[in-house]
C-alpha cells in the first residue's frame, strides 16, 4: 500500500514538474506570466472593459452578476427610504390621518429595499406602489428602470459571450496523446492524430507547429524562445482539409527539418517542445477558434505508429474507433534520420533499420477498449 501511494506521489509530481516546464499545455492554455508591467498599463484593461470581464472566470462573472443586482437594488432601496422619510411615510414618523404616502405600505427599510427588488426586477407584487404625487419618487423610479435596464443587457450580454465563445468548440477537438515517428511513403515522418468529436465541419481548417527550443548562437547571446516553423501536411493537403474524420498528421524529416540530426537515442534528451495550431470556423456558429496543443520530447515516440481506426460496416457506413485513436504498435524504423536515407558517414545501420530493443506487440483484440481523453 505504501509503495502504490509513494509511486502515485511521484507520477504526479513528475506530472507537475513537465506541466510547469512547457509553454503550451496539452489542453491549449499557455504558461506564462508577465512581470514587471506598469501600473498605468492596468488601465487598459478597464478601459476595455468588455473584453476583460468576457475573459475573467465564471467565479468571478457570477460574484460580479450577484454584486451588481444586490447593490442596485440596495442602494435605490436607500433612496426609497430617504423618500418616504422625507416626506414623513414612515411607521415610527407617526403619519397624520388621511396623509398620502409617495409610495404605499413602505413603512420601513425593508419595504423600501422590496420595493426597489420589485420595481427594478418588473415582479408588482401590487402591495406596494407608488403614487403620483411626489415628482422626486416618479423622477427615481424612471432612473432605476433605465438602470436596471442597462444591467441586465450588460449581464446577459456578458454569459451569452462566455457561453458561445469560440474555445468551447475548441474543446470537442482532440489530438493524439504522443507523436510517433516512423515511415510513410518512402520518408520518415514525425506524425500526429487529430479528432473532431462533433459532426459538424470546421470551415478552412489549417495545420501548422511551431518548434520552441532555446538556441545559444555562436556571436550573440542564447535565445530562450526560438521558434521554428514546422509544416505539417496531410494526404489530401494541408489547407482546406476535410475534417470530417479523424485525420493523420505528417511532417516530412528532411534536410530542412529541426528534427534531421535527431536519432532515437538522443531525441529524449533534446530540450524543445513542439506545438502544433489547427485554425478553422465552426460550420454551426461561424466563429473562427483555434485549438493548441504540445509534444515534448518524452511525448514522441520512435518506431511507432498509429493503429487504423476507420472501418465500414456492413450497411455501408464509415465507422471510427476512438478506442483506437492514441493506441500505437512497433514497426521497423532506421536508428536516424541519416541511417534511413543512407546518407554517407552515417552507415550505423541499414536502410530497413531495426526494431528497437524493448518493443513488444500487443494484440488490440484482446484489450479492453479505453477511453480517449478530451
Amino acid at each position: 500500500m505504501c509503495g502504490f501511494f509513494q509511486r502515485h506521489l511521484q507520477n504526479r509530481l513528475l506530472e507537475r514538474r513537465i506541466r510547469r516546464n512547457r509553454l503550451v499545455t496539452k489542453d491549449g492554455r499557455c504558461n506564462i506570466e508577465f512581470g514587471n508591467v506598469m501600473y498605468s498599463n492596468h488601465f487598459a484593461f478597464i478601459a476595455d472593459f468588455w473584453t476583460t470581464f468576457v475573459e475573467i472566470r465564471w467565479r468571478y462573472v457570477l460574484f460580479f452578476f450577484i454584486a451588481a443586482f444586490t447593490l442596485s437594488w440596495f442602494i435605490f432601496g436607500l433612496l426609497w427610504y430617504w423618500i418616504a422619510r422625507s416626506n414623513r411615510d414612515l411607521s415610527w414618523q407617526n403619519p397624520p390621518d388621511g396623509h398620502t404616502p409617495c409610495v404605499d405600505n413602505v413603512q420601513g427599510l425593508t419595504a423600501s429595499f422590496l420595493y426597489s427588488l420589485e420595481t427594478q426586477t418588473t415582479i408588482g407584487y401590487g402591495g406596494r406602489a407608488i403614487t403620483p404625487l411626489c415628482p422626486g419618487a416618479v423622477a427615481l423610479i424612471v432612473i432605476q428602470s433605465l438602470i436596471g435596464a442597462i444591467i441586465n443587457c450588460f449581464m446577459c450580454g456578458i454569459i451569452l459571450s462566455k457561453i458561445s465563445l469560440p474555445k468551447k468548440r475548441a474543446k470537442t477537438i482532440t489530438f493524439s496523446e504522443m507523436a510517433v515517428i516512423c515511415p510513410k511513403n518512402g520518408t520518415l515522418c514525425l506524425s500526429i492524430r487529430v479528432a473532431n468529436m462533433r459532426k459538424t465541419l470546421m470551415i478552412g481548417s489549417q495545420i501548422y507547429g511551431k518548434l520552441l527550443r532555446t538556441t545559444h548562437p555562436a556571436d550573440g547571446e542564447s535565445i530562450i524562445m526560438d521558434q521554428v516553423n514546422i509544416d505539417f501536411t496531410v494526404e489530401g493537403g494541408k489547407d482546406n482539409l476535410f475534417f470530417v474524420c479523424p485525420l493523420t498528421l505528417y511532417h516530412v524529416i528532411d534536410r530542412n527539418s529541426p528534427f534531421f540530426k535527431m536519432a532515437v537515442d538522443t531525441l529524449h534528451k533534446q530540450e524543445f517542445e513542439l506545438v502544433v495550431f489547427l485554425d478553422g470556423t465552426a460550420e454551426s456558429t461561424s466563429s473562427s477558434c483555434q485549438v493548441r496543443t504540445s509534444f515534448i520530447p518524452s511525448e514522441i515516440m520512435w518506431g511507432y505508429d498509429f493503429l487504423p481506426i476507420i472501418s465500414r460496416s456492413k450497411q455501408g457506413k464509415y465507422r471510427v474507433d476512438f478506442s483506437n485513436f492514441s493506441r500505437v504498435v512497433p514497426v521497423t524504423t532506421a536508428h536516424c534520420v541519416c541511417c534511413f536515407h543512407n546518407l554517407k558517414g552515417h552507415h550505423l545501420h541499414s536502410r530497413e533499420g531495426q526494431v528497437n530493443q524493448g518493443f513488444e506487440a500487443i494484440d488490440i483484440s484482446e484489450q479492453h477498449p479505453t477511453v480517449t481523453k478530451m
